[in-house]
Formats: structure tokens, sequence, C-alpha cells
């Protein structure tokens, strides 16, 4: 995507890795409005974009409520004409104790914010997008939790959710038409502020190292976009573990496509069309 004159609006803005992928967006010559509760990061953001020299502006709301998305996206069409792209990155940490014992409500706040805040800014902008049929673009930020359990104990909820953003990502990259682009963003570890952790330890990767990997993919129109190679034995790890209870009690056999459910509704579809 051609990011020049585009308007960029980017939930979770005011720091970490949506504040350096603002930097990446408006560099390349976007308009930029950030989303997020606390006005006073919001502000600082803006001021250090806009003395960079890009067009940044930003909006006060939270992702868990519906009106406040529907109110950014009102904003973004009045004072830009419409938005172009929606980057759901607004995320939070959790609890890092086993599922057993953590507290259901803590897992409901995760999620809410996680998962159904991305929900919102997919609805929202997408109708719009819809409407309009214009070129744009939906990106989400997963993260390699996505892919495999990175903790080695807890964080269930946290886990959990990217997996949900992970699938749900996929059902929309299915269903979009050729004007929309996708992309689900899967960070390792990066310095940010979602835990104090991420900031403590040096060997994570630098925010604005990782925007600018990211970035790049964003131009080259990516599905996927990556940036930690460690993330592949890790996954191998899990799918090889499944493989091998696969071929141990469902080895693959002549026709066993009968139960295949994307085979079934291509039969399906073929039959209707005939």
């Amino acid at each position: 995507m051609d990011f020049q004159d585009k308007t960029a609006v980017i939930t979770g803005g005011a720091t970490g890795i949506g504040l350096a992928l603002a930097r990446q967006m408006g560099s390349a010559g976007a308009r930029i409005i950030l989303f997020e509760p606390r006005e006073n990061r919001l502000q600082e953001a803006v001021e250090r974009l806009s003395g960079e020299g890009m067009d940044a502006k930003y909006f006060v709301g939270d992702v868990r409520e519906l009106a406040d998305v529907e109110a950014l996206a009102d904003y973004a069409w009045i004072e830009h004409g419409r938005a172009d792209i929606i980057v759901n990155n607004a995320g939070i940490g959790g609890s890092m104790k086993s599922v057993i014992d953590t507290d259901p409500a803590e897992a409901r706040r995760i999620f809410e914010v996680n998962f159904w805040g991305m929900w919102n800014g997919i609805s929202v902008f997408g109708k719009r997008f819809k409407t309009d049929e214009k070129p744009s673009a939906i990106y989400s930020v997963a993260s390699e939790n996505a892919l495999f359990n990175a903790f080695p104990f807890g964080g269930g909820a946290y886990v959990a959710s990217k997996h949900a953003i992970f699938g749900l990502m996929d059902v929309l990259r299915r269903s979009a038409p050729d004007w929309l682009k996708t992309g689900v963003i899967i960070p390792g570890w990066v310095k940010s502020e979602i835990s104090e952790f991420n900031n403590s330890v040096p060997d994570t990767m630098d925010t604005d190292a990782f925007a600018q990997i990211i970035f790049k993919q964003m131009l080259a129109d990516e599905y996927y976009l990556v940036s930690h190679s460690y993330n592949v034995p890790r996954f191998d790890e899990r799918y090889d573990e499944m493989k091998e209870a696969f071929a141990k009690y469902a080895p693959r056999y002549d026709g066993d496509d009968q139960y295949d459910v994307q085979k079934y509704f291509e039969r399906m579809q073929a039959e209707r069309e005939r």
C-alpha cells in the first residue's frame, strides 16, 4: 500500500508499537490519528510526531466502548474525509498466574481490550470501508503468543486473547474484497509499556527497529507481518507434536477428504451452480 496522503488510525497509539508504527506511516506521508484513553500521553505523542514534520492528531476514547470507536471513525471522516487504514493495536497484559488460579474477572478484562476492542475496530471501520469501496487496510496486532505459548508459565488469558485475534483475522482475510488489505502483525519480544518486564530486559527488540521491519511488509501488502525468526522453531514444536498425534491416531488414507469442511462447501457450491 502507498501511504502518501492516506489517513491511518492507530488504537493504543500513544506509546510503544502503536507510536513506532505511526512514525513509519507518518514518515511515508500518511496523516495520523492516535486513539486511547490517556489524553496526556496522546498529547505527548502528537507533539513528538508533529515536531518531526508529520500530520498528527488524536482522539480520546476506549476501544472497549463501541460508541467511542464510532466517534473515532466520525472524527476521521470529518477531519480528513475518510480513514484509509485502521491499526488495531490497543492491548493489555495481565495475570501470570496459572489458568486455574486466575480470577475470571481478570481474564474477561483482558479479552475486553485485546479481543473485543479489536472486534470493535474491525466492525466499525470495516463497515465504513465497505460503504466507500475504496482501497483500505485493516491491520491487527497479535503476538508470537498467537502461534505458541511464549511464556514458561501463566499468562493464559493473554495468550488465549492473542490466539483469538489470529483466528479472527484469518476469517476476515478469507472474506475480504480485493480493495481491502488485511494483515496480522506478529511481534515477538519488543520493548513496550504492556508490562514493566518488557522494558526492563535488555534483549527485547527496539520498538522503532521492530516498526521498520513491519512497515516494509505493509508496503509489500503482506498478510503475515513478522519480526522474530526464532518463532519458527517454537511453532514447529507445536505443529510437529500435532502431526505426530495425527500420524499415530488419524493417519491419512485415500478418500479422507470426505470429512474436509472446505471441500464439502466447495461441493455444495458446485451443485448450486449446476
